[in-house]
């Protein structure tokens, strides 16, 4: 998996918060044993996930962060030092290629595994991996703002529906983990964790963007067009138009977005 800039990330990352369920996080955090934390972050990016989480978790923190570009985890000392964690949060990072299926060197011992905006890009076989080591190491997991394949656009034009049905075909190819699960992820994590005996619970995490999120909305707009291009290159000068007609709602203050996605959260189920 690559091509995620930290300008993305940094844009992005707002919108994230604003986004994630709280039931989810409390869920999780008030799941953990007694004790210190030892949490691993699958793609961490710059640390968002972690920026977000530590606040809500006990006070004693030892994570490791884990990702394959160098570049993001180049920018991870200076923002967490920027950042509000508890003071005796302990960070750890380490550049992992996630591709791999067998991961037990970082998930052994930890006591929770989350992710944010992962899952969506991997596989099924990843998901079912990662969710036997997680149950081997009778982890929570937490698994936060995974793409669900809805999106609501405002003001409405005709192509909308066609674009987002490209693009969910998009999202479902080869990331570097195998064919994507897109927005079939969510259900699909949700199976495999029950199936483990984990008790798992599901709630929006919508990205719901204003008018005054408009360099956003026209970077998604942008990537939109271009995945539906790259799915149909015969339908490149009607996906243009749209594109067009979008970022003249952005560009006139009146377009609003909704980007569907869900967080979940798994817990050990009571023997």
């Amino acid at each position: 998996m690559s091509g995620f800039t930290v300008d993305w990330l940094t844009l992005r990352e707002p919108a994230d918060v604003a986004a994630r369920s709280m039931s989810i996080t409390r869920l999780a955090a008030d799941s953990l044993p007694p004790g210190v934390v030892h949490a691993l972050d699958l793609a961490t990016g710059t640390g968002s996930n972690v920026r977000c989480l530590a606040p809500h978790l006990p006070a004693h923190q030892d994570w490791l962060l884990v990702d394959a570009d160098e570049r993001l985890l180049a920018e991870l000392p200076e923002r967490m030092r920027r950042a509000a964690l508890p003071p005796r949060a302990r960070l750890e990072t380490r550049r992992v290629d996630l591709s791999r299926l067998d991961l037990a060197e970082i998930v052994d011992g930890r006591g929770l595994v989350t992710a944010s905006a992962l899952l969506d890009l991997v596989s099924d076989e990843w998901i079912a991996a990662v969710s036997r080591l997680c149950r081997r190491a009778s982890a929570v997991v937490l698994f936060a703002l995974t793409y669900n394949g809805r999106l609501d656009l405002s003001p409405v034009e005709p192509e909308d529906g066609r674009v987002g049905a490209l693009v969910n075909r998009h999202q479902r190819t080869d990331k570097g983990f195998g064919p994507a699960l897109g927005p079939d992820a969510p259900a699909r994590a949700e199976d495999h964790l029950a199936r483990l005996g984990y008790d798992v619970t599901r709630a929006p995490s919508d990205w719901v963007l204003a008018p005054d999120q408009g360099e956003l909305q026209r970077q998604l707009i942008d990537g939109w067009a271009a995945a539906a291009t790259a799915i149909e290159p015969g339908e490149a000068r009607r996906i243009d138009q749209w594109r067009t007609r979008r970022q003249a709602h952005v560009a006139a203050g009146r377009s609003r977005l909704v980007v569907g996605h869900d967080d979940l959260a798994g817990t050990i189920r009571d023997s």
